[in-house]
């Protein structure tokens, strides 16, 4: 079992950043693809950014409108994985969840087995 616990939300203004952090319980968090999604109100949680084990070779996924403004890394030392957010826009918004699974990582919501219970990122203009 697999704990998630995200952090780093918060309010900041078009074009500031963020730096979103979900903290991983268990001894086994290097075997897992991690990734991130989001949920803005009224619409269904999707995919914004994943990353392979890094003995698989660490591959990064990203949601093509995050593709040069976000950047997800991990920590496999400290049971880690970060999501760097830059040049923020308003549609940004949402709650961010932290997300876990075994094999490779999967743009899929039903891919993942593990979730933590979310950050909230708002983006003012």
């Amino acid at each position: 079992q697999v704990q998630l616990i995200e952090s780093g939300g918060g309010l900041v203004q078009a074009g500031g950043s963020l730096r979103l952090a979900c903290a991983a319980s268990g001894r086994t968090f290097s075997t897992y693809a991690m990734g991130w999604f989001r949920q803005a109100p009224g619409k269904e949680r999707e995919f914004v950014a994943a990353i392979n084990q890094i003995w698989s070779g660490g591959r990064t996924l990203y949601e093509d409108t995050v593709k040069g403004r976000f950047i997800i890394s991990r920590d496999d030392a400290k049971n880690m994985v970060y999501l760097q957010m830059n040049s923020l826009k308003p549609e940004d918004t949402a709650v961010y969840y932290c997300a876990g699974r075994s094999g490779v990582a999967g743009l899929r919501v039903d891919q993942y087995t593990y979730w933590g219970h979310g950050t909230q990122v708002t983006v003012s203009s």
